[in-house]
């Protein structure tokens, strides 16, 4: 197995290694390592099929269903771990969610109590030059941020809005909320310790309808503005360019992701798991 450092502030690809075989400990636990160390990991070249990216997934916890979507589908009933990302539709239906619009930056599902440990992501069909994924490294961007911006946050509690999904779309069974300061969802801290490293962290989860408790709207939208500024720097991201038989895995509570747009008439179809969370988010 050989790790192949991305050169930027996280990301490196695996080489040496066929996920559609089941994995040694110490291949296992080479992984593990190279994923502390970059937070994010691309396999390329891969064959996957449904049962085998569970198998893969599970080597690293307990896995989620996935959230709620706006459409009340389940897009994978036989394989329900599945979350299907796709664009195409069928019969006029959606296939899967997120469409081919932007999805701007974030974390998977900071609302819950208990996030997500980590998304393991995996390309069936992609479309050339175009959908590309983008992370940031919240663990730098802490180290790095002026210490009189790390002062106004350091005793902040966010809360993390649970009423859309990361492409803005509303979720079934929720209703807009014009007023931030009653955005549904739970309250983090906006700084943690990551126990296993003791290293700090930035947990900002997404920008649209946020709400730092305690400040008047004026006063949250402008910090937030300023951490998020702060916090999607280039210097602090990488970017992943899909090809089709590509595998991707991201530690969710130390990252941010976006994706950006693309041509409605082209095909991308993602296979998504999710790791079930380990950490309750204390400052």
């Amino acid at each position: 197995m050989e790790v192949i450092r991305s050169g930027k502030a996280l990301g490196a690809e695996i080489k040496g290694i066929d996920l559609s075989q089941n994995l040694s400990q110490d291949e296992i636990d080479g992984i593990n390592k190279a994923w502390d160390e970059n937070l994010v990991l691309v396999f390329k070249n891969q064959n996957l099929d449904d049962p085998r990216l569970i198998e893969f997934s599970k080597y690293f916890g307990n896995l989620d269903l996935p959230a709620p979507n706006p459409f009340g589908i389940n897009f994978s009933p036989k394989y329900p771990e599945i979350n299907v990302i796709s664009n195409v539709k069928k019969e006029g239906k959606p296939t899967g969610i997120l469409g081919d619009g932007e999805a701007t930056w974030h974390s998977d599902m900071t609302y819950q109590d208990v996030p997500p440990k980590a998304g393991i992501l995996y390309s069936l069909e992609v479309p050339k030059d175009q959908g590309d994924t983008h992370f940031a490294n919240m663990i730098a961007a802490y180290e790095d941020m002026p210490n009189e911006l790390k002062n106004k946050i350091s005793d902040k509690i966010l809360i993390h809005d649970a009423a859309h999904n990361s492409a803005g779309q509303l979720r079934k069974g929720y209703q807009e909320v014009s007023d931030p300061s009653k955005t549904p969802g739970a309250r983090h801290p906006m700084v943690f310790t990551d126990p296993n490293t003791n290293k700090k962290t930035l947990f900002i989860g997404r920008r649209p309808h946020a709400y730092i408790v305690g400040l008047n709207i004026d006063e949250s939208e402008k910090l937030l503005d300023q951490v998020w500024k702060h916090a999607t720097q280039a210097k602090y991201t990488w970017t992943q360019r899909w090809k089709a038989n590509e595998l991707l895995m991201w530690k969710n509570l130390f990252v941010l992701h976006k994706r950006d747009a693309f041509d409605p008439n082209t095909r991308r179809i993602m296979h998504r798991t999710q790791v079930t969370g380990e950490i309750k988010i204390s400052a």
